[in-house]
C-alpha cells in the first residue's frame, strides 16, 4: 500500500459509507397515498345525518335506520357504536333547541383519528 496514507484511506472509507447510506434512504417501496373512500367508512352515514343535525334540520325519518347505522359502525368500531347509540338517544330524548348542539358535540367525538 505504498502511497497510500491512512488520512486518504480514511476520505475513501468515508465516500464509500456516505454513498452506501444514501442509497438506502432512497428507500426500497414507493411512496404510496391511501385514499379513504366513504363507501368504506361505515361512520360515514352517520356523520352526514349529524351535519344534518348540528346545521339545524329537525330529526326525520332517517332516525328508524339508526339502530341499522350503529349495528353497521359496531362490525368494525363497538367503542364507537356505543358512543353512537348513546348519542343519538340523546338526541332524540332532547329539546329540539338542543339537538343542533349535541349533534356538533357528537360529530367531534366520532370524527376520524390517526392511529
Amino acid at each position: 500500500m505504498k502511497g497510500f496514507s491512512v488520512s486518504r484511506l480514511v476520505m475513501v472509507c468515508a465516500a464509500v459509507m456516505s454513498l452506501a447510506v444514501a442509497g438506502c434512504s432512497q428507500g426500497s417501496r414507493p411512496e404510496q397515498t391511501i385514499e379513504v373512500k366513504a363507501s368504506n367508512d361505515p361512520l360515514e352515514l352517520p356523520r352526514s345525518v349529524l351535519r344534518q343535525y348540528a346545521a339545524g334540520q329537525p330529526m326525520g325519518s332517517e332516525a328508524a335506520g339508526f339502530e341499522a347505522m350503529i349495528e353497521t359502525v359496531r362490525k368494525s368500531d363497538a367503542a364507537r357504536a356505543d358512543l353512537l347509540q348513546k348519542g343519538l338517544a340523546d338526541i332524540q330524548a332532547a329539546n329540539p333547541a338542543a339537538r343542533s348542539a349535541m349533534a356538533k358535540t357528537l360529530l367531534d367525538k366520532l370524527q376520524p383519528s390517526m392511529h
